[in-house]
Order: structure tokens, then sequence, then C-alpha cells
């Protein structure tokens, strides 16, 4: 069996089970390091040409369509994408055999040795490493920015043991890390120098037996924290907030009421308009609401989840307040695509979920039509039908989900049923008036149609600037 330290996956036999991003990634990592590698996806190879196009074939064993767990029979150590279930009867097998199931995640930490800023949440992860990374990259630190978002953090470690192996220094200062559950569940050392929960609503049900099950997912981003390292909550979310009594780090929140617990060690508030934190020592002002330019009322917290991280990692409050004057967003995160005869489009696509499309539809004051649907990953839409009712004039469903959401707003009589996101873009163009907000923001997630979430953000995004 292999004793995973940095070097010793030399000569043994891993599987590499996931062919997406993070499992190419591990893959390379691997090799790398000297390992004897298998990649194993249940896909067929046509459906996953470019993932293919960037391993080296001559070295890897690749064991894609039906048969492929059979890759898993002779492996030393197995490796997981987030999207396989660490559940699944073959790799219970795997472990009755004593051999350890890692995830991506798990096996690119051990490889690196620059401290590491873990972000998680159901909603704003994304938007929030982004703004960290920015910050520090502004104040002049060399920065790793990645992990669920973008590039798979086994990029980073591959970059680091190259660097090792020619004798050169470390290449990051830091590492920006977005984590979700799946990546969570089979942590072993996973060991990030701050860390935070920013929110838990209800996900991933189509996963999770229960919302208690989730949390103790996510919370397992501190479990290896010592008195030396910080964990961040939100303490306006109850279920977040209680869970700051079980960590060894020092505990630190964040709140847009105007004071802090007085059993937290410190953070960042809002008292009014101003941003206040107690980071650094004493009161600072980090800036006005208003001075934020990225839209959306639950992006208040994201900015300051981001400038608590910045502040602990030396970063000065010039350098905090010029990036959150300046960034307008992430692509398909409340993204403004266009201003078409009066009527503003907005892409909302990462709004794979029930609360991120509700954020979405508290963030826009205009009458909005929406266009919602996908693939149910076991929400509750009956959740949305009061917000429906109060800021939506028109609804327009797309998808397998289109039935049920429908159904979850019973009596509600602007609904519109589209056959594709052309349809359903063309016929909220043709409707909506000046003044009024055309948003996407499915809460769903995009299988049914689409490659991800962004491949119909973009699909999205071509066909509004597409109208005439």
């Amino acid at each position: 069996m292999v004793s995973m330290e940095t070097m010793e996956v030399a000569g043994s036999r891993v599987t590499v089970v996931g062919l997406a991003r993070s499992g190419v990634a591990a893959a390379r990592l691997l090799q790398a390091a000297g390992a004897v590698v298998t990649v194993a996806d249940k896909k067929e190879p046509s459906q996953l040409g470019r993932m293919l196009e960037q391993l080296d074939r001559s070295h890897v064993t690749v064991n894609l369509g039906g048969g492929y767990e059979s890759a898993l029979d002779t492996a030393d150590l197995v490796v997981i994408s987030p999207g396989v279930p660490y559940r699944m009867d073959a790799l219970e097998r795997v472990r009755r055999r004593g051999v350890k199931v890692l995830s991506e995640l798990e096996l690119a930490s051990r490889f690196l040795s620059a401290p590491i800023l873990a972000v998680t949440g159901t909603n704003g992860k994304s938007t929030t490493v982004t703004l960290i990374g920015k910050m520090l990259q502004r104040s002049g630190k060399r920065v790793f920015v990645g992990g669920n978002l973008g590039t798979a953090l086994s990029e980073a470690a591959g970059e680091a043991l190259h660097a090792s192996q020619m004798g050169h220094p470390d290449p990051f200062d830091l590492l920006v890390v977005e984590v979700s559950s799946f990546q969570l569940e089979t942590v072993e050392r996973f060991h990030p120098w701050i860390a935070a929960i920013l929110n838990v609503t209800v996900d991933h049900q189509d996963r999770y037996e229960s919302i208690d099950e989730y949390v103790a997912a996510k919370h397992r981003i501190f479990e290896n924290q010592t008195a030396s390292d910080y964990a961040l909550f939100n303490l306006d979310d109850v279920r977040v907030a209680a869970r700051r009594h079980h960590v060894k780090a020092r505990v630190l929140g964040f709140t847009k009421t105007p004071s802090l617990p007085p059993d937290v060690a410190g953070g960042t508030y809002l008292d009014g308009d101003r941003i206040m934190t107690t980071v650094t020592g004493g009161c600072q002002e980090v800036c006005r609401r208003g001075e934020i330019k990225i839209i959306g009322h639950h992006n208040v917290e994201n900015a300051m989840a981001a400038a608590t991280y910045a502040l602990l990692s030396g970063c000065p409050l010039d350098a905090i307040r010029s990036v959150l004057g300046e960034f307008p967003g992430l692509e398909h995160a409340l993204e403004i695509v266009r201003d078409r005869r009066g009527v503003r489009f907005v892409n909302d696509s990462k709004g794979t979920n029930v609360d991120a499309t509700l954020k979405a539809l508290e963030s826009i004051d205009q009458p909005i039509w929406l266009i919602a649907g996908g693939r149910d990953k076991g929400g509750d839409f009956s959740r949305l039908a009061p917000a429906i009712r109060r800021r939506v004039k028109r609804l327009v469903l797309i998808g397998e989900a289109a039935p049920l959401i429908a159904g979850a707003v019973p009596g509600y009589p602007a609904i519109d049923r589209a056959g594709t996101l052309r349809e359903a873009v063309e016929l909220a163009a043709a409707g909506a008036a000046a003044g009024e907000v055309v948003l996407m923001s499915p809460g769903c997630a995009s299988f049914d149609m689409f490659a991800d979430y962004q491949d119909r953000g973009r699909q999205f995004k071509a066909l509004v600037n597409g109208l005439p």
C-alpha cells in the first residue's frame, strides 16, 4: 500500500476516477511524481475528446465506458474527482481491500507548502475566492486562485512539484481555494490556514440524505486546523454560526449587523452603510456599502468575507478598497449582458439552486422576466413562490424541471414554456418593456440541455447579443 507523503507515490499504481478538469490535473500531477497512472471514467471516448487530448497517452492507461470499474482492481491508491460519489459500491470494495480513496483536493494539498486559504458554502464561493485573489495580487503577492472554481488545485501542486524538482523556490506565497462539499467528503490531512463556511442552504439533496449530512460535509473544512489557524463564520446564517463552537482554530465572524458577539475573536461587520473590521486590531472602516461595484445584497457578505481573508494575509486596506470598487462580478453570476431598447438582460447561469435564484431576484428592483429551469437537484421550488409573485412579471420555463417549478407556484397566471433557450430568449425579448429586466437564473443544474452552467451562460449571451 502507498503511504501518501509528497514523493512516495513513485512506482505506485494509482487510478484516477472521473476525467473532468480536476481528474486530468490529478493524473498529470501523479505522472510527474512518478506514479503508474490509470484513468477511468464511465463516459465513452467520444464524450471525453478534449479531456483525453490533455493526457500523455503513451504513459497513462485509459479505461473508459462500461467496464471502467475494473481499473480499480489493481490500484494501490484511488483518486476521485468531485463528481464521483465517494460511497459508490466499487469504491467501497476498494476500501475493504485497505486501499485509500482520496479526493483530488486532498491529493494536491500534500504536494503544497504555501498557506491555503479555503472557502466553502452553498453560494458565493467563486465570487469570494476571486475577490480574495485580486486583493492579494494587488498587494504584490504570488497567488494561486482556483480549486472547485476554474483551475484544479493539482495544477498548482504540479507547478510546486516541478519547482522543487528543479531546485527552484516555491512559486506561490498563498493558495486561494474554492472547496465544494464533494471535495471535503474524503479529506484526511487537508489543512487550510484560513477556512470559512459562507452560508448553507438546501442543495445537492440528490447526493445527501439530509441537510445535516450536507452541513457536516462542509464542516470538514475545519477538521485539521489548529489553534494557530483561523476559522471564519457567517454569523447571520443560523446553521453556520452554530458550528463556530466546534472548531480548534481561532474563531472570526462576519455579519450584516452592527456588532460582533463577544465569543468571536474579531471580524467584519456592517454598521449602517459602512463595512467595519476589527481583524487587524482596533476598528477600521473598509469602505462604504455603496462603493462596492458588484450588484446584489448578498455580495456585501462576500465582500466582508474576502476583506477578512485579505487583512489576515497582510493586505493593505487601500488594495482591498480598490478591488471592491472595480470588480464587476464573475461571468455567469448576475452578469449584465446587454441593454436593448431599455431592457436589461442579465446572465445568472451560475444560479444552479433555489437559494441562488432567490438572491438574484432580491438583487433586482425592476420588473423581471425570469427564465428558469433545467435539471432538478432535489430543490424546494415552493420557496421561490413568494419572490416570483412579488417580483416576476412573467416566468419563462425551460428544461426537465419546468413542470415542477410551474407546480410550485399554483395560481400564478404569467407562465410560458419554451422548448429551447433560444425560444425563451426570443419570447422574453419580444414581451419585455423598457425599464424591465430579462434574468436567466435557472435554479437548476444545466446537464439536461447543456455541457455545464458555463455553456448555458455563454449560449444565453450569444442569443442575447444576436437579437436585432
